[in-house]
């Protein structure tokens, strides 16, 4: 049995015995720490929108309105985890907990403060067939092309779909099955949505008690990937999802359908991708919103990317620029993301939004929304 150097300090001045460490060595409280990761990261931010005014469309916190011409904390991120092992009855937890300013549009915030419970849940594995693994509490949407964690998207702000059309987080139940090789599948239910809806996304959080006994959201995702064998094509991958959220235990549901590809091509340094979210009675029966959009990545040096994402959105009521009743926008981000800094994501991004349904959605009547982003993240 070996002891750290403050055991051994500790025991030779008579405060604890060899003993009582070896068995609290061999606590199962001690066992289970000892697998705990902590990770987390901080996330700023400095945002500069071209001429006056700070009107701009429909965006995740990270780059709304109150953060434009000037700088920004938008998070900070505490994460414990105890992954599962491979093949057993195992068991396993991960609570994420964000805080700062970006926290207050998430679904697991705490009162008004800016603290959110970004994930806490109970990873299981059952070893049927090739394993079925659980997460019981509150978890990550299963559809997206974009995450809420800035640093592992290609992009620091994020896409319309992101924001207005996809939920952003649950609670409840949810089994994941690989089938093989190629194929795995997501079944899931979790609490339903009261109608205090994020942009008309599917948020699945609120006030139980205004919901009916029955209200819920029900989800299902299935993903192929390509196999080594395809050559320049492995590690590319296929997902369609759907998500069907019960607002008051009656019809009409809003349903998201969604279609993601990431795709590597015979150029190792390009990547390119794609993503469709379709959200049907959105927020009232027959009420509509699309959002489309096209990733491309090109590695140009060893620590130099440069990430581009071409996208369009319409929706039937307003989803995606202000004061709308319906509206129609194009966006244009490039990021270029250079690693100067061990743990370290630094990023500059120029952003470029458009109403092309004839009127000025922005300030001052303009149709063009444009601003020039810099974006600093340390990760631990």
């Amino acid at each position: 049995m070996k002891f750290n150097k403050w055991t051994v300090a500790l025991a030779a001045t008579g405060v604890v015995s060899l003993a009582s460490a070896v068995q609290a060595d061999e606590h199962p409280v001690n066992t289970a720490l000892s697998a705990t990761t902590l990770s987390g990261y901080v996330d700023t931010s400095a945002i500069w929108n071209f001429g006056t005014g700070t009107t701009v469309a429909n965006r995740f916190a990270n780059t709304g309105s109150d953060r434009q011409d000037g700088f920004n904390l938008n998070t900070v991120k505490l994460q414990l985890e105890k992954p599962i092992d491979e093949g057993t009855w195992s068991a396993g937890y991960k609570v994420e907990t964000m805080f700062g300013p970006d926290a207050v549009v998430m679904p697991g915030r705490l009162g008004n403060s800016q603290i959110a419970l970004k994930q806490a849940y109970v990873a299981l594995r059952a070893p049927v067939g090739n394993g079925i693994d659980f997460k019981i509490g509150q978890f990550d949407p299963i559809v997206g092309y974009e995450v809420t964690d800035s640093y592992a998207n290609p992009n620091f702000s994020r896409s319309f779909g992101f924001n207005n059309l996809e939920p952003f987080g649950h609670t409840g139940v949810l089994a994941s099955y690989q089938a093989t090789e190629i194929i795995g599948v997501t079944l899931g239910v979790a609490n339903g949505d009261d109608g205090l809806l994020q942009g008309g996304a599917l948020t699945a959080q609120g006030t139980r008690g205004a919901l009916a006994e029955s209200s819920k959201v029900y989800m299902a995702g299935l993903v192929v990937k390509a196999p080594e064998s395809t050559g320049w094509l492995a590690g590319s991958s296929l997902y369609a999802g759907v998500v069907n959220g019960d607002r008051t235990g009656a019809a009409p549901d809003p349903t998201l359908l969604y279609v993601g590809a990431s795709l590597a091509t015979p150029v190792k340094a390009l990547s390119i991708g794609a993503s469709a979210d379709i959200l049907l009675n959105a927020t009232f029966d027959g009420s509509y919103a699309n959002a489309y959009a096209l990733y491309a990545g090109f590695q140009l040096t060893e620590k130099l990317k440069l990430n581009n994402r071409l996208e369009y959105a319409n929706s039937g009521y307003g989803a995606f620029l202000p004061g709308r009743t319906a509206d129609k926008v194009l966006g244009e981000t490039l990021t270029l993301d250079y690693a100067l800094w061990a743990n370290v994501v630094t990023r500059a991004e120029f952003r470029w939004d458009r109403a092309v349904d004839g009127q000025g959605a922005f300030d001052n009547g303009q149709k063009n929304d444009l601003s020039l982003s810099a974006n600093i993240i340390y990760k631990f």
